[in-house]
């Protein structure tokens, strides 16, 4: 066999050829040490032209062949630079292979293991590192202090604590836990898997601190959403002579972030600036995350010190600014950001279409993802697909528009996650679209999504508002887990279908295993005694609010107790509830009242409520028609027309009722005064015939014909 010369190519190793003998250009090698020196400059040289694009698969392969030829695989050193070129240039097969052919003397040496150790990391083969770590213990090879914390970092990938302790052992019974490197990797290996009293131990043990040690544990509280402990952890390294620097102070802020506690997130922040520390580009996008609800004026202030910081080089900086301005509603100055970005990655798109989806304007949102769709550089991934979906889905009368994105999101072969889901299945329960729902509970099924706690919620509700309650009962009994919003889908469920009783008992069940009960909680139940006429245990539960469950009774649920009582003919006791609100009844409550006067004809009681309403300025013609209605089922004509009138002369137009019907999995809506896409004639003729038998029946039981 004719082993073909090692031909080098000047444009990648320049350096190279002042190692060749002058009458070879590239296989008259010199013996010796000087050989391995050779090979190691060119592996060497191969791994520093990877970050320039060059396609040095082939060189690497080049030079392992020369390596064998000139058997220099004795050479553990060798043998290592090798796995590790071969893992740069994404071989991971060919690294294994050098490795497993290399002569048993390279097995000795720590270095040749840890240098497949780095490779399978490098390339998140972290039961790969594992097994080879329980082989070195195979062969009575212990790691060194480089090989460890490579063995220890794979492990808290895994998640494994049993594993993340064994190797722990093993460290102390060799004498190599007390190391520096190694015990800052032990303390984030608990740190990532979320026990952090291991790693303040391993912390408290060590004879040696640095400044990293204490940002590990600083940020393993922070990762594991223990604000006190960050905290605690930043006080106590200032006590010992510390000084906190950018890494600290992200991290401590970081964890009032992760934990929703916006005010002492930017408390922090402000101290950090006070102590002279400056900022940088992480912990600026991290107190530009909690800019909004209460804290929305902050953000033009981070704003200021994004700019004036010259952090705007920083893409994911201004990401996370146009997210901002996106949450708070300012969607003009996301688009000012947006177009000033030089180059604009996926996340920028996403980010401005989330904006305009946030603020109910579908059509922008829906006009940026066509640009992204249209752009020959990025694609629009789940992330942008699921923005403008629930952005329609949250939309009153959009939601066909959401069903319809996401069957071509479908054509699209994008794969949904579970908030696509949760939004579609949304409205799939707003149209009463269940065989389209029940298409999607399938497709979670494939898709390994029917564990998921947002998607089994958004299952339930959908069942529960279409009318299949049997299948939401199944499901829920079927949840290992659930959360306040699985009772509370189940109690509104029911008592949207007026079943009292059993919303009552399912509030019975979530109370006795220790599920407190929130203001959504007491809405749904309470709304569900009104359905039902449940009076007595609707005014117990709303007694037993602030008392026992500790729930302040909102509007809502004032409103609830008036409808309920009203309904029930207790117009008297409604009228009290109204007027020893704590807070300024509001248009529905006032509503309540006026539906259940025009229910039980007091026309009195009505006009009171309703001069009220008119007083309001609301921009809802409710109480008119009701006011109306009441006039004329009286026979008070003049009053009726004069009430329409009066809506008519304030500019108030009556929404029309919409319905909708599923046909050959498709929702159509309809409505008086609009058209219908089907055809028209087969509709009316099928209502002809229903209108014939409901004249018929009506005949029967009045006993004027007899049953056919």
């Amino acid at each position: 066999m004719t082993i073909q010369p090692l031909v080098l190519n000047k444009r990648f190793f320049p350096l190279s050829f002042k190692f060749l003998t002058p009458s070879a250009e590239a296989t008259h090698i010199q013996p010796g040490n000087s050989r391995v020196d050779f090979f190691d400059r060119l592996l060497q040289h191969c791994i520093s032209k990877i970050d320039e694009r060059f396609n040095l698969d082939g060189p690497v392969k080049q030079i392992h062949a020369q390596i064998s030829v000139t058997s220099s695989f004795s050479s553990a050193f060798l043998s290592a630079r090798l796995v590790s070129a071969y893992a740069k240039v994404t071989l991971l097969n060919d690294a294994r292979k050098v490795f497993d052919n290399c002569p048993i003397d390279c097995f000795c040496s720590s270095l040749f293991w840890n240098s497949m150790l780095r490779a399978y990391l490098s390339d998140f083969k972290y039961e790969a590192a594992v097994k080879l770590y329980f082989r070195m213990r195979e062969v009575d090879l212990h790691p060194d202090k480089f090989g460890f914390p490579l063995i220890i970092r794979a492990c808290a990938m895994l998640d494994d604590v049993r594993l993340c302790k064994l190797v722990h052992s093993h460290a102390v019974r060799i004498g190599i836990s007390s190391n520096l490197h190694v015990s800052n990797e032990l303390m984030g290996m608990y740190g990532e898997i979320g026990v952090m009293g291991a790693a303040l131990k391993v912390f408290d043990r060590m004879p040696l601190r640095s400044r990293v040690s204490w940002n590990i544990v600083v940020s393993g509280f922070a990762k594991n959403f223990d604000c006190e402990g960050a905290v605690g952890m930043l006080h106590r390294m200032e006590g010992e002579g510390w000084e906190a620097n950018q890494v600290t102070w992200t991290s401590v802020i970081s964890s009032f972030a992760k934990c929703g506690i916006d005010e002492k997130a930017w408390e922090f922040y402000c101290l950090m600036r006070e102590r002279g520390v400056d900022a940088t580009a992480e912990s600026i996008a991290v107190v530009i995350s909690v800019c909004d609800g209460e804290m929305a004026a902050k953000g033009e202030i981070v704003h200021c010190h994004v700019i004036r910081g010259g952090f705007e080089i920083y893409i994911f900086v201004s990401n996370a600014l146009m997210s901002m301005y996106g949450r708070n509603g300012a969607v003009g100055k996301a688009e000012l950001l947006f177009s000033s970005l030089d180059s604009k990655s996926l996340v920028s798109w996403n980010a401005l279409i989330s904006a305009y989806a946030r603020t109910g304007l579908c059509d922008d949102a829906f006009s940026v993802f066509l640009r992204l769709e249209s752009s020959n550089m990025v694609r629009p991934n789940v992330v942008s697909w699921t923005a403008v979906i629930g952005g329609f889905a949250a939309s009153e009368g959009r939601k066909e528009a959401a069903l319809e994105l996401f069957r071509r999101m479908q054509s699209a072969r994008v794969r949904p996650n579970s908030l696509t889901v949760a939004s579609v299945l949304s409205s799939c329960g707003e149209l009463s679209a269940l065989s389209l729902g029940r298409e999607i509970h399938s497709h979670t099924i494939r898709l390994c999504m029917d564990e998921d706690l947002l998607v089994m919620n958004g299952l339930i509700n959908m069942y529960m508002k279409c009318g299949n309650l049997v299948a939401g009962e199944m499901l829920f009994k079927k949840m290992v887990f659930r959360d306040i919003i699985s009772w509370n889908i189940m109690i509104t469920g029911y008592g949207m279908h007026g079943l009292g009783l059993d919303s009552l008992d399912i509030f019975e069940q979530m109370v006795e295993e220790g599920v407190k009960p929130d203001e959504v909680t007491f809405v749904g139940v309470l709304s569900a005694c009104s359905h039902a006429g449940l009076v007595p245990e609707g005014r117990k539960l709303f007694n037993q609010m602030s008392g026992v469950f500790k729930v302040q009774p909102g509007v809502e649920h004032y409103s609830c107790m008036v409808d309920m009582l009203g309904r029930a003919g207790l117009l008297e006791e409604a009228r009290r509830v109204l007027k020893s609100m704590p807070m300024e009844p509001n248009a529905p409550v006032w509503g309540a009242l006026l539906s259940s006067c025009e229910m039980h004809r007091n026309v009195d009681d009505a006009e009171e409520s309703a001069a009220v309403m008119f007083d309001m300025k609301s921009g809802a013609t409710g109480g008119y028609m009701l006011l109306s209605n009441l006039y004329a089922t009286n026979g008070r004509w003049d009053e009726a027309a004069g009430v329409r009138t009066l809506a008519r002369e304030k500019g108030l137009r009556k929404v029309p009722a919409q319905s909708w019907i599923e046909v050959k999995k498709k929702v159509h809506s309809f409505s008086v005064g609009r058209g219908f896409e089907m055809d028209m004639e087969e509709v009316y003729l099928v209502l002809q015939d229903l209108n014939m038998h409901m004249v018929r029946q009506s005949y029967v039981l009045k006993g004027l014909v007899e049953p056919s």
